[in-house]
Formats: structure tokens, C-alpha cells, sequence
């Protein structure tokens, strides 16, 4: 009778005290089909851990993270963190739709901004290339949506045997980059448009208005704080470790185990430091703005009107605030969270990332130039010229019912903006803009 050979097939060291796995540790159990790691923090796991388990077909880690180490595991469990999943780089559909969405949203709101703001004539030259430049940043954080978005397309139904070459390559690193980049400079402008309206605002006899090369000097080194911001991780990788590949959408957004000591003091002291700073400046200032509005107003002659435009200001002070909070906040937080070791719900993340993040970079088009009065007069006025072109042409046929028309029917839009009949008004307006 011949001998019958018993293979164990599962092993199971889940919840073991264990500090510390050596990389040969599963060398020699070349038949295992399951292990269960459930529960055991990893921090130096390495591929070479798990290839000699060619057998190998279920594998039960405590981190989602780990999984991209085993590629050649068929099922790895947990199978999602939230942003990615086992098959594909964005976990679900409302993830993959709404990547291009907000990608398309952020780049066509900036671009659009761009153009708009080359054709028509600004009530302030300054102010309109500050504008100019917030978007180009802003527009950097939907060209990083976008590569996002590709990414997922390209590793679709495949993501965890890619996982980990995606994670460490240069693509990622420039896209995560880009984001950090967009998202900072984006930070320092809104901080340096809100102090100018602040010193204008507050101080309107000062002399404390930055000229031509004040401007352009300013805007220089916001974007060269920015950029070395975000390639200073980049630099050594020794110290950093790879600080944009921590997840699939290669933003460094919270703390774990893994992360050296010095990326992780790096990411607090940007986010938590530099950033909630920013965003206490700008709450602290449109408060002072709007109390200094409001003060101003008690003494109006006309107060009907006045209360109207405090209202109208009130209303886009609040605005911007709220999306910045809106914005800043959520980041905070799951900062904070991360750094007390508190177990943070997988959704977060992408919610985070995806939605959160870009907030700012989709409303800024909309809360600093759509919004403002001066902007909304001036496309009526193009457009109204436009349509008094279009009829010139259409009736040029006929002089006399041409010049009739012109005579009787000239369109109403086309008068002069009310901002021009009452120069008081837009002064004072444009104090607030």
C-alpha cells in the first residue's frame, strides 16, 4: 500500500504579539494555499516576504496597503481601503464617475476664468493677474483629477498586480506633485488676496498696496514655496521614504505605521501648521473685513442701498469662508485623527481626496470672479456687443430699416452700465470685489 503524503495547507498567526517577520520566515511553506495575518502589524514587509509561497491563492492581512505585496495572491483580504480596491485603482463607480466630473468641472471653471479675464478689460490689472494665477494653480489640481482618472482606466479589473510598481513609479510621484503643489500655492494666494482686500478693506487711506514689481515678486515666491514644497519629499527618499506612494491616488493625506518618522513630521507641519495658519489668517480677516463694513455703513446717508451691498459683500465673504472651511476642515481632522492612531473609515479617504480636496480649486473661478459685480457687467456688456454686431450684419441688407432699427430698437443692454453712472457706487464696490 503506498504511503499518502499530507500537505497542511493553511496556517494561521493572526493577532500573534509579533514585532518583527523576517523576510525568509514563509520560505520554506511552498505548498501553503491560505494565510491568515489578520490583525499583525507589518512595517517592513517586502514582495520577497511572500514569493516563494507559489501555491499561495487566499492571504489575510490587517491593511489593504500590505495586499499589493502579494500580487500573485488571487484573493487578498481586506480587499478595498477606501479609495482602491483588490481589482481596480478607484474602488467604485461613484469614484470613477466623479473623478472626471470634477475634473472637468476644475479645469474648464479655471480655464474658462483665464480667457474670460484675457478679453475683458480689468478693473484692476493687479488684482486680474493675481486672479490669472490662482487658476493656473487651481487648474493643476483637475489636471491631476485627470491623470487619476486614466490611471484607473488603464489598471481596470487588474490594479493589485500593478499596485505596488503604480505606487513607487514616477508617473505617481509627479501626479501626487502636482496635486501638492496646486493645493499649496492655491493656499498661499487665497492667504495673500485676502490680506490685500484686508489692508483696503480696513485701511483704505494706508500706502500699503504692493505695486507692479511688489505683485510680481509675491507671486514669484508663492509658486516657489509651493514647488519646493512639494519636491522637498522627493529629494531624499532615504529620509521621506515614498511619501506620495502611500496610497493609489498618490496624495499623502494621513499618517500610518509605515511612514517614516520625518515624512510624517513633514505632512503635519504643512497641513496642520502652514495650511490651518492660512486658513485662520483668512477667517480672522473677512471677519475684520465685514465688521469694518458694517461699522462704515452706520454712518451712510443713502441706508436702503447701503445694506443692500453689505448684504451683497456679507453673502461672498461668507461664501468664501465656508469653502474654505468646507474645504480644510474634513483635512484636518482626519490629520489629527490619523496622527492618534484612530481607526479612520475606508470611504473617508476617497471622499477626502476626490470630493474635499478640489472644493476650492472648483469654486475659486466662481467665488472671485463670476460672482463679482464688476465681472457680470462687463460679460453683459460683450455679449450685448456681440448681439449689436450680429443685427448690424443681418440688416445690412436694407440701410433704411437698419438705421431704424438702430434708432428705435437700439437693445437695452447696451447702455451704459449703472457702474458707470454712479462712480461712487463702484468704487465703493470695487473696494469690496
Amino acid at each position: 500500500m503506498g504511503k499518502v503524503k499530507t500537505l497542511r495547507t493553511i496556517k494561521n498567526i493572526s493577532y500573534n504579539p509579533l514585532l518583527h517577520i523576517h523576510p525568509s520566515h514563509f520560505n520554506h511553506l511552498t505548498q501553503l494555499q491560505s494565510l491568515a495575518l489578520e490583525g499583525i502589524e507589518i512595517p517592513d514587509i517586502q514582495t520577497k516576504m511572500f514569493l516563494p509561497m507559489k501555491n499561495l491563492s487566499h492571504i489575510y492581512f490587517k491593511k489593504f496597503q500590505y495586499c499589493s505585496y502579494a500580487p500573485h495572491v488571487r484573493s487578498c483580504k481586506p480587499n478595498t481601503d477606501g479609495i482602491s480596491s483588490f481589482e481596480d485603482l478607484l474602488a467604485n463607480m461613484v469614484l470613477r464617475v466623479s473623478v472626471w466630473v470634477m475634473a472637468f468641472i476644475t479645469c474648464f471653471g479655471n480655464l474658462l476664468v483665464i480667457g474670460m479675464r484675457s478679453l475683458i478689460r480689468a478693473e484692476n490689472n493687479l488684482h486680474a493677474a493675481c486672479i490669472k494665477v490662482l487658476c493656473c494653480a487651481d487648474c493643476l489640481m483637475g489636471v491631476y483629477l485627470f491623470f487619476v482618472g486614466v490611471f484607473d482606466v488603464k489598471f481596470r479589473g487588474q490594479y493589485n498586480r500593478n499596485a505596488l510598481l503604480w505606487m513607487e513609479s514616477v508617473e505617481c510621484r509627479t501626479i501626487g506633485f502636482l496635486a501638492m503643489l496646486s493645493s499649496e500655492v492655491s493656499v498661499l494666494l487665497l492667504t495673500y488676496l485676502t490680506l490685500e482686500k484686508f489692508l483696503v478693506i480696513v485701511f483704505p487711506f494706508s500706502n500699503l498696496r504692493p505695486g507692479k514689481l511688489q505683485t510680481g515678486v509675491i507671486l514669484s515666491s508663492i509658486w516657489l514655496t509651493g514647488f519646493l514644497i512639494a519636491a522637498v519629499p522627493l529629494m531624499n527618499e532615504d529620509i521621506f521614504g515614498n511619501y506620495y506612494g502611500r496610497n493609489g491616488v498618490c496624495f499623502p493625506l494621513h499618517s500610518d505605521r509605515q511612514e517614516k518618522p520625518t515624512a510624517k513630521g513633514y505632512s503635519t507641519g504643512i497641513f496642520l501648521g502652514l495650511n490651518l495658519v492660512a486658513f485662520l489668517v483668512i477667517v480672522f480677516s473677512y471677519s475684520s473685513m465685514f465688521y469694518s463694513i458694517y461699522k462704515t455703513g452706520i454712518n451712510a446717508t443713502d441706508l436702503r442701498s447701503r445694506l443692500h451691498r453689505d448684504v451683497a459683500v456679507a453673502n461672498r465673504f461668507f461664501f468664501i469662508v465656508f469653502s474654505d472651511a468646507l474645504c480644510w476642515i474634513p483635512i484636518f481632522l482626519v490629520k489629527v485623527l490619523s496622527l492618534l492612531e484612530v481607526e479612520i473609515p475606508d470611504t473617508i479617504s476617497s471622499w477626502v481626496v476626490i470630493f474635499i480636496l478640489p472644493i476650492n480649486s472648483a469654486l475659486n473661478p466662481i467665488l472671485y470672479t463670476l460672482t463679482t459685480s464688476f465681472f457680470r457687467e462687463q460679460v453683459e456688456l460683450l455679449l450685448c456687443r456681440w448681439q449689436r454686431r450680429h443685427t448690424l450684419k443681418k440688416d445690412r441688407k436694407s440701410l433704411t430699416s437698419s438705421t431704424i432699427f438702430m434708432e428705435t430698437a437700439r437693445p437695452q443692454c447696451c447702455q451704459p452700465p449703472a457702474y458707470l453712472q454712479q462712480l461712487s457706487l463702484v468704487e465703493a464696490d470695487h473696494r469690496y470685489a
